[in-house]
């Protein structure tokens, strides 16, 4: 199984997709539909979330399982340490293992019902992601990111305390982070720059979503944990009312910013779909990360 660190090496940018669990049948075929549009196109990696406390655990595991045996892609599964005790944490490592999959984003994750409530770790369990990027190291061959945030975690008290607890996380034998949602792309450059300073050489990684609804660019805003900046919603809001107008603009302000950061040498873009490629499709094309045979 090739691993998420190699597809990023070589000439070029390359971006990676991400997609969440189905709930049932019908959103399963939603998902899979989704895949299949994206699949000629060759991303560098594809991802499925992981629900609070193993909430969508099986699902994961299930389509994880397809994506490794039934495509070309290039899988990552996500891990939670939430209400999960190590033994239980091994087991779903293992489960990954048994279907193929090498490649594992180790999160902590959020308090269940409330990312601002206090962590209580499981009696039995972990309390640092970084100590959950150590075991899954430890028990195998494995390709290990974890999560960055571009504004600092909401319960980190400033930057600098954030950065530092990033760096030990990625010193901990994380192989890249994939950054959460953020409104410039100076914002994102400026959380690449100071875990350089560190002498950290580990890659960071955007991530990005296609504004094509208010929804979502209430979605960016909430999943970033920072207000929007003027300027961008002085050119959103105004079309609020006017769907088509909307997704327009929407498309054409990720796209900017996804041209910023490559032209600073960013590696890879991490799209999240909300299970649609649509949108996705239209800014790789747009950014000419399109193959040739896709």
């Amino acid at each position: 199984m090739t691993s998420v660190i190699e597809r990023l090496r070589g000439d070029g940018p390359k971006f990676s997709i991400e997609f969440f669990p189905p709930r049932d049948p019908a959103d399963e075929a939603v998902l899979w539909k989704a895949i299949r549009e994206l699949e000629p196109y060759d991303p560098a990696y594809m991802s499925i979330t992981y629900g609070a406390g193993g909430s969508s655990r099986d699902g994961t595991i299930r389509s994880i399982a397809r994506v490794a045996t039934e495509t070309t892609l290039v899988p990552m599964a996500h891990l939670t340490a939430v209400n999960h005790s190590v033994a239980e944490l091994r087991n779903v490592i293992g489960w990954y293992a048994s279907v193929g999959v090498r490649n594992i984003l180790a999160l902590r994750g959020d308090p269940p019902g409330d990312v601002y409530g206090e962590w209580i770790p499981h009696p039995e369990g972990l309390t640092y992601a970084e100590e959950l990027v150590q075991l899954v190291r430890s028990l195998g061959d494995f390709c290990v990111g974890v999560s960055a945030y571009t504004y600092g975690h909401p319960r980190s008290p400033d930057l600098e305390s954030d950065t530092k607890y990033l760096v030990r996380k990625l010193r901990a034998g994380a192989d890249f982070a994939i950054a959460q949602l953020f409104h410039d792309a100076e914002d994102f450059l400026r959380l690449r720059d100071r875990v350089a300073a560190t002498g950290c050489e580990v890659p960071v990684l955007p991530g990005v979503m296609p504004l094509t609804t208010m929804r979502t660019l209430q979605t960016t805003i909430r999943l970033s944990g920072a207000p929007a900046p003027r300027k961008l919603l002085d050119r959103l809001e105004p079309l609020a009312d006017d769907p088509k107008a909307f997704r327009a603009a929407g498309i054409d302000v990720i796209t900017e910013l996804c041209e910023k950061l490559i032209a600073e040498g960013v590696p890879n873009l991490h799209f999240y779909t909300f299970n649609r490629s649509k949108a996705t499709r239209e800014v790789i094309a747009r950014l000419g990360l399109v193959p040739a045979r896709a």
